[in-house]
């Protein structure tokens, strides 16, 4: 999800908001002129880390979980180099991470399942991960005995976990991580 802000010079007054939703301004841009010199800045109202590119008035604004591989509204595919980074920069957010393998059956059930609940639950980063050899590694140190197993993560931690393709199980445990 970028928020992409362009910044003309003829609409620019000072200090404008961009709402979001009716709610909080996100961003504020504000002009300063110092002699012949002119210069404008974009103030960021976040509690997240934000990287701001971009030149001639045009802003990209990336949220630290999209610099880290994820985006929000889609199953980002992880392995044991990027699952962590991309969890740690999840912050507060619920993680839910499908475990699954190429030939399991059931995992192919849920895959079209799980891509639904990902665009359905825009608040939460979904990720999967194949239990291959290369990631053995992070299978073993997340405990996994079955496939798909769905773990949900909260503030860093595994919270809660669904073993099996059970679909109505799964979004209760979603539901019940988000409200916590």
């Amino acid at each position: 999800m970028a928020l992409h802000f362009s910044l003309s010079p003829p609409s620019v007054r000072s200090s404008p908001s961009f709402p979001c939703s009716g709610r909080q301004p996100i961003a504020t841009l504000s002009e300063s002129k110092s002699g012949c010199f002119s210069s404008r800045s974009l103030s960021l109202s976040s509690s997240r880390s934000i990287g701001v590119s971009g030149r001639n008035g045009s802003f990209k604004v990336n949220s630290s979980l999209e610099t880290a591989g994820a985006t929000v509204g889609q199953v980002t595919e992880v392995n044991k180099d990027t699952f962590w980074p991309i969890v740690n920069a999840a912050g507060d957010k619920t993680v839910v991470l499908d475990m699954y393998t190429q030939w399991c059956g059931p995992c192919k059930v849920m895959a079209p399942k799980f891509q639904d609940l990902s665009e359905k639950y825009l608040d939460v980063v979904f990720l999967k991960l194949d239990c291959n050899i290369d990631n053995k590694p992070l299978a073993k140190e997340l405990g996994i005995k079955v496939v798909p197993t769905f773990k949900i993560l909260k503030d860093k931690k595994v919270v809660k976990e669904v073993t099996g393709a059970k679909f109505d199980e799964l979004v209760h445990a979603i539901d019940a991580v988000r409200s916590s």
